[in-house]
């Protein structure tokens, strides 16, 4: 017979929902998430499950479901005030947000990581009106707000979660949460690179500048950013907690391999198709950021 109370089988059934989204949306994130420890696995995964939600619903769903530009706005507004009182309660009917709850509460991941991350979710809305919508487009100063919002403070609510029972001096605090920000920077240029089609053609967004379209040199430029970026972040992956290291590692390698690939790939072609690594390499890249850790533990 279950010892469960309702509550602890709501949250159960709540993390199961979590562990269905990043399943159907990454399967890059899902193979990292197993690597990581036990401890970390299930909260990382709820994060991920919050802010997929958050944006597909600004970045096409409501829309293609048929909402209008304000019901958009505010089906966003619900979500973010949801999941602002789910953190202050420790519950939501909403099954993704009351996962998220949970794991903001044991992490203490507040309103200085949530706000901003719904600040960006906003920007993707932009401003329209009843005419058709201009091009949204992001100048360096928007950009940066934009990534963030979108991913920097991504990265630290994910360190939040590794470093919640640790005990570490101020200046590896501050070297990690650096090498946070920085690797989630690292993530959402490269997937800017990535999308330029699919941001270009169905969501009539500019990420990386004003200009109606990027250069070659332009390319390089972000992928010389991206490499400085991945390197800070590597750098600081000993100060995380052992059980932590391998995944974040694994992620790591992902995306450089994916910037090797965007080295290779010019802009034109950027614009029609997305590059992708193959599973294969994905396991192998995994499996050498197991053994990297093993060594480095084991030296």
């Amino acid at each position: 017979m279950s010892t469960d109370t309702s509550f602890t089988h709501f949250t159960r059934t709540a993390e199961r929902a979590a562990n269905q989204v990043i399943s159907a949306y990454s399967t890059s994130f899902g193979l990292a998430c197993r690597l990581l420890g036990s401890r970390h696995r299930q909260h990382v995964r709820n994060i991920y499950a919050l802010v997929r939600v958050a944006d597909e619903l600004v970045d096409g769903v409501t829309a293609e479901a048929g909402l209008s530009y304000q019901e958009q706005c505010d089906a966003l507004a619900h979500f973010i005030d949801e999941t602002h009182l789910a953190v202050q309660l420790g519950y939501s009917s909403d099954l993704v947000i009351h996962a998220f709850a949970q794991t903001a509460r044991a992490a203490r991941i507040d309103a200085s990581l949530i706000d901003p991350f719904f600040d960006s979710m906003r920007m993707d809305l932009g401003e329209h009106s009843s005419a058709p919508a201009a091009p949204l487009r992001f100048d360096a100063d928007a950009h940066d707000g934009y990534v963030h919002g979108s991913a920097e403070v991504v990265g630290l609510m994910c360190l939040r979660v590794f470093m919640r029972d640790e005990k570490i001096d101020d200046a590896d605090a501050t070297a990690l949460e650096y090498g946070a920000g920085r690797l989630g920077a690292a993530f959402q240029n490269i997937n800017f690179l990535r999308d330029l089609a699919d941001d270009t053609t169905r969501l009539g967004r500019s990420y990386l500048g004003t200009s109606d379209h990027l250069e070659d040199q332009d390319r390089m430029e972000w992928v010389r950013t991206i490499r400085a970026q991945l390197a800070d972040a590597n750098a600081v992956i000993p100060l995380l907690p052992r059980d932590a290291r391998a995944a974040v590692r694994s992620a790591s390698a992902l995306f450089q391999a994916l910037t090797d690939r965007i080295e290779q790939t010019t802009v034109d072609e950027l614009y029609r198709s997305r590059v992708r690594v193959p599973d294969a390499v994905k396991a192998g890249l995994a499996a050498r950021a197991v053994a990297s850790t093993w060594m480095e533990l084991h030296r």
